[in-house]
């Protein structure tokens, strides 16, 4: 925990969510992460229940994962609270992942993931990026493993999905 203190200053995550309203998505209950921006344990089905959820898989060294995630960023901003964004980090190395968000001015909710609980759990493609979207009653609403270069194009891949105007 100590060696991750300077880069969780540096990233300057915001708390992962608190348990929501519900019993969240059944794929992911039994699933319990740490949080990267505070290392607080997190029960994932309980943190998104209630939630309507971008979950955004990427890895440290992957490359079109840093290029996409400042558009989460930015989707995150422009959609505002009806939509939770929550990066999952799916490499062991979390200290690369924290210095990665830093370099990169992202701040978004980052939930620490190297075993890829939560992929194998929602059978996302082995491929990174990859987006899942899942409905405020825990259902997935699609699953998109590709790389988007903007927030225009996150939204319409997404909202759609959700439900969320344009």
């Amino acid at each position: 925990a100590e060696a991750l203190a300077g880069p969780r200053a540096q990233a300057d995550l915001p708390p992962c969510p608190a348990p929501g309203v519900g019993d969240g998505p059944q794929a992911l209950r039994g699933i319990t992460l740490e949080c990267a921006g505070d290392g607080a344990m997190v029960d994932v089905a309980e943190a998104l229940a209630g939630r309507t959820v971008v979950l955004n898989l990427w890895a440290y060294w992957c490359a079109p994962c840093a290029a996409e995630l400042p558009a989460m960023a930015e989707y995150q901003r422009r959609v505002g609270p009806q939509v939770t964004v929550l990066t999952v980090h799916q490499d062991e190395n979390e200290t690369a992942a924290l210095l990665r968000l830093a370099e990169l001015g992202v701040r978004l909710p980052t939930l620490q993931d190297g075993r890829r609980l939560i992929a194998a759990a929602l059978r996302v493609p082995n491929v990174m990026p990859a987006t899942v979207v899942l409905r405020a009653d825990g259902s997935v609403a699609d699953v998109l493993p590709r790389s988007f270069d903007n927030a225009d194009e996150i939204a319409a891949a997404v909202n759609p999905s959700i439900g969320v105007p344009g």
